[in-house]
């Protein structure tokens, strides 16, 4: 089965790609959502598991919101408020929250630093 999370923004997608594995899709909203870009995320999603990732500002919520109803089984990922949106968030804390979501097997790693 696919793994989908759908974010607000291409820089939320660069941001994520980076950390996953190419089997994990990505998809943009690009900030709205209309009937016609709702219908096109539930076509490509199908009956894949669907992770939701928004900014923690009123527009990242609105469109939660509005996913939520559209995906009510999605998993739910968070940043914190404080943080610039998704592509502000520290690598170590979206590992983080992708950890929680139960993503670990598709989370690639950055290499350690050394001593």
């Amino acid at each position: 089965m696919s793994i989908y999370i759908i974010v607000e923004g291409k820089n939320d997608r660069s941001r994520l790609r980076r950390l996953l594995v190419e089997e994990v899709n990505i998809l943009c909203t690009f900030g709205t959502l209309n009937s016609l870009k709702l219908e096109t995320l539930r076509k490509k999603v199908g009956n894949s598991e669907v992770f939701l990732y928004m900014d923690n500002d009123s527009s990242g919520k609105k469109i939660r919101g509005i996913l939520r109803d559209a995906f009510p089984d999605a998993g739910h990922i968070y940043t914190r408020r404080g943080y610039a949106g998704v592509e502000g968030t520290p690598d170590e804390y979206n590992i983080n929250q992708l950890e929680k979501a139960g993503l670990e097997e598709f989370i690639v790693y950055p290499e350690p630093l050394p001593f």
